[in-house]
């Protein structure tokens, strides 16, 4: 990362901020006014994550460029 980049994680993909710059930050945005859901990987809790996950709609557009933006071109649906 460099100062200016953008990184938009899509759901169902684990992250974890290990260490950064003094000067990096983060800005966790849920469209639609969900909320954040934390599975951790635990027996069990994959069949509930994957319908989660099949539920979250596709942005409406770029969080950062706006509608124009190419967030909905690169964002790929993943069959279910």
């Amino acid at each position: 990362m460099k100062p200016g980049d953008v990184v938009v994680i899509p759901a169902g993909v684990a992250h974890k901020r290990m260490e950064s710059s003094p000067d990096f930050r983060v800005i966790g945005a849920y469209p639609g006014g969900r909320n954040w859901d934390l599975l951790r990987g635990l027996p069990g809790e994959r069949p509930r994550a994957d319908r989660n996950i099949a539920a979250v709609p596709l942005p409406d557009n770029d969080p950062i460029a706006g509608p124009g933006g190419p967030l909905k071109q690169i964002w790929k649906a993943q069959p279910s």
